[in-house]
């Protein structure tokens, strides 16, 4: 099963899915590593790991669409059964969602449809909640609304910051997509409008 990954930061997430896929025969090829950000640290995180990697930066392109439609061609020359967004920080263009469909994973650090967007754990503190967590998530054209995967819910500590909470939702989030990315090697999705089945999470 070959996955693309696409991130724009660090790359924590992506460096689990290496750690637990590269050299090793569990049936998950990372085909390549791309970035939005030609200096993101998970492009380095890749390379250590010896996987291809790109950028398509939106500077580089005249306008949204432009930059949407290299970052699709980008994508595609590797063939990817499953394209996984892991931190990466911009919407997917319709054309982009149209060439891959049903099979662009995303996480989430929320319990969508509750705080969408780019500040979910910010947005769930300031309401006030008192259990959040993550959402891996099929991704369709609107931003955080496709159909859901699987939700992994984490209570809120009295007094915790953003930094701390998003830290242990993100804990959860390397931990479970490998384990879906282990699931889809073998396995498959079962999705009927907007109820995914075909993954039991382990407990």
């Amino acid at each position: 099963m070959r996955c693309v990954l696409l991130a724009s930061g660090s790359g924590t997430l992506t460096q689990a899915v290496l750690d637990a896929f590269v050299h090793t025969d569990a049936g998950v090829d990372i085909a390549a590593v791309g970035s939005d950000r030609p200096q993101a640290g998970v492009l380095e995180r890749a390379r250590a790991a010896g996987v291809e990697t790109f950028s398509v930066a939106p500077a580089d392109h005249a306008d949204r669409d432009a930059w949407n439609s290299a970052l699709t061609a980008a994508v595609a020359a590797h063939e990817p059964d499953w394209v996984v967004s892991a931190g990466f920080m911009r919407i997917l263009g319709e054309g982009f969602v149209g060439r891959f469909a049903g099979r662009i994973i995303n996480t989430h650090p929320a319990l969508l449809p509750s705080f969408p967007g780019a500040h979910g754990v910010r947005d769930a503190l300031a309401h006030g909640v008192k259990v959040t967590g993550t959402t891996i998530h099929l991704v369709d054209a609107g931003t955080d609304t496709g159909p859901i995967i699987a939700q992994f819910p984490v209570s809120i500590r009295e007094g915790e910051d953003e930094d701390a909470l998003h830290e242990r939702i993100r804990a959860i989030e390397r931990t479970r997509l490998v384990e879906l990315l282990r699931h889809l090697a073998g396995g498959s999705l079962d999705v009927d409008g907007r109820r995914v089945t075909g993954w039991t999470p382990a407990p």
